[in-house]
């Protein structure tokens, strides 16, 4: 007679966490994963970006959130938008000089050309947000009419967005002290002006602890605005451009490092 299997305890351990990832979570479960979760990068962000998420379930369960509504935020971005619209109200309530007195007026677009591979990067709440304002505007010509690599929810004649009140954290963060240096930045020139509050960067790291929390880039997704706007003028439903936009998973995270990297480059130009 055969003898019977006994695991292994690290089986055993494998067995357990998958039980435990596949159970509902309760508001102790939840707040548990965030406190635990890690990131790549510095410390500083990682802890920061802790005390914001923590913070905001304490907030939210104190209000009678409910753990199932709260994992829903934490996967499609609602509650790392909250968190950084919060930080951006402080902050401009005593905004600092460069951006009280930003150069950006109406029609000034060129930070409205997007560049490298995924043309920001949005939450799903964002991307959904967006592909409802643009939608009504498919076929019309857009942005890409100006210029080649344009945010199509631009109107090409005025360079004004035509999804302004549905715009994303990326859009309502950006700020420049000289309009002329954004359009050399367009040219490939370095030069020194624009700017991100530091509410985006909370957004983004926000964003990837609540992805590490519930497990990956499956419950947490991210999504190119470049091609979430052109999905959404072209016609496309908003499944389909919801699939065209996705982000692949380690996106996220190279974002974060490149925002990182340009801080760094701004400030090293600045001290010098």
């Amino acid at each position: 007679m055969p003898r019977p299997t006994v695991p292994s305890a690290r089986a055993a351990r494998r067995r357990a966490a998958r039980e435990a990832g596949a159970a509902p979570l309760d508001a102790t479960g939840l707040r548990r994963r965030v406190a635990t979760a890690r990131l790549t990068g510095p410390d500083g962000r990682t802890d920061r970006a802790r005390r914001l998420l923590l913070a905001w379930l304490d907030a939210g369960f104190a209000r009678g959130l409910t753990a199932p509504v709260a994992v829903d935020a934490l996967a499609s971005g609602a509650a790392a938008e909250q968190i950084a619209q919060i930080v951006r109200a402080q902050t401009m309530q005593a905004p600092p000089p460069e951006v009280a007195h930003a150069a950006c007026a109406q029609g000034c677009a060129f930070c409205c050309i997007l560049d490298g591979p995924d043309g920001g990067t949005i939450t799903e709440n964002e991307a959904r947000r967006m592909h409802a304002a643009l939608a009504p505007l498919a076929g019309r010509p857009d942005g890409r009419a100006w210029h080649p690599a344009a945010c199509p929810a631009l109107d090409p004649d005025s360079r004004t967005c035509r999804a302004y009140e549905a715009r994303p954290s990326l859009c309502r963060s950006f700020f420049s002290s000289d309009a002329e240096a954004c359009r050399a930045n367009v040219d490939g020139e370095a030069v020194a002006g624009a700017g991100l509050l530091g509410s985006h960067f909370d957004q983004l790291d926000v964003m990837a602890l609540a992805r590490a929390a519930l497990g990956g880039p499956a419950r947490a997704r991210s999504y190119a605005l470049s091609e979430l706007a052109a999905a959404a003028v072209e016609g496309r439903d908003l499944d389909a451009s919801l699939a065209a936009a996705r982000q692949s998973p380690g996106t996220l995270d190279a974002a974060r490092r490149g925002l990182a990297a340009a801080a760094g480059a701004a400030t090293a130009a600045g001290d010098g």
